[in-house]
């Protein structure tokens, strides 16, 4: 007989002589939003039927197995964690679970963010399971990195950090001799502040290049992201910063003494890791926003006051001043 014809006399004997398909299709009982379920590697069909009983997602695990094998096909159901639907059908759970069509849940960390603001976005995911304090600053590669639903919130955090360890082997030996850091820590560091000092791709290496110049020179770097880290360990100031600040001796303040701060101020992405370890070839020592977003570059100081004057005509026009 024909698979078809046994799917139906089967089909016929289970419902009492009435062909019922709708349990097959349209079965569920699953919660009013999705919900995680996961396949252990090397789990039989039998044992996956009896954890989506236990759990909710299916009416019969009997029921379940048979129809599988009548109307699935033979494929086996893959390791992984799955996002099944409210009321989804049987034959769509057991399609999902033979292709593998595995839940992926990610966390994304912006370039340029503090390890304090990292700590609370992983803090914050609730499929996650414990705690993490904020990492050493600078340990950790801003990316998108997927996880596991119950997955440790530690081992997330590793893979951040691993990855930072990966991207500064692959980039250290590529670095070019105009470069004024001396080791991955230092360009780590440097990094941190040309994140903070540009949200714009295109004025990395130029800016890298300004900080490598003063560098090289024993001049001061003069950011102002240093001097806001230690007060509030990268969270936002929210207001301007004061002369009491800019005198403070804190270990991170370049408006003191030439040199880099005691340590990063922040998680560089790696374009501004490039950036320091390739930095543009200017002979600029100076640069200061230019009203759209921007920054304008010198190499004199008397050109570095001219435009700081442009900068705040159009800061008093705006009524910031």
């Amino acid at each position: 007989m024909r698979r078809t014809g046994l799917v139906f006399v089967a089909l016929l004997l289970l419902f009492g002589g009435v062909l019922v398909l709708a349990p097959w299709y349209g079965w569920g009982t699953t919660p009013g939003r999705p919900q995680a379920f996961a396949v252990a590697k090397g789990a039989s069909l039998t044992r996956v039927a009896a954890d989506l009983e236990r759990q909710g997602f299916i009416r019969s695990a009997s029921e379940f197995r048979l129809l599988a094998r009548l109307l699935g096909d033979d494929g086996a159901v893959q390791a992984g964690t799955y996002r099944l639907r409210p009321h989804q059908g049987g034959a769509s759970i057991l399609k999902a679970l033979q292709q593998g069509a595995v839940q992926r849940l990610a966390i994304t960390i912006p370039e340029g963010w503090p390890a304090v603001l990292v700590a609370d976005r992983l803090n914050a995911v609730p499929d996650l399971k414990g705690t993490v304090a904020a990492p050493p600053e600078g340990s950790v590669l801003p990316d998108t990195y997927e996880y596991q639903p119950g997955e440790p919130r530690a081992a997330v955090l590793k893979r951040m950090q691993a990855a930072m360890d990966r991207a500064l082997a692959d980039l250290w030996p590529k670095r070019s001799a105009r470069t004024a850091v001396k080791t991955p820590a230092e360009a780590v560091i440097l990094a941190s502040i040309v994140e903070k000092e540009t949200g714009k791709a295109s004025e990395r290496r130029t800016i890298a290049g300004v900080y490598s110049n003063r560098l090289r020179i024993g001049m001061k770097l003069d950011a102002d992201p240093t001097v806001i880290y230690p007060i509030t360990q990268g969270r936002p100031l929210g207001r301007r910063i004061r002369r009491s600040e800019l005198n403070r001796d804190t270990g991170y303040n370049t408006y003191l003494k030439p040199g880099l701060p005691r340590g990063p101020i922040a998680n560089p992405g790696r374009d501004s890791l490039m950036a320091v370890l390739d930095p543009g070839d200017t002979e600029a020592l100076y640069f200061v926003a230019d009203g759209s977003g921007g920054h304008v570059f010198a190499k004199t100081l008397a050109e570095q006051n001219a435009n700081r004057e442009r900068w705040f005509a159009i800061r008093r026009q705006r009524g910031e001043m």
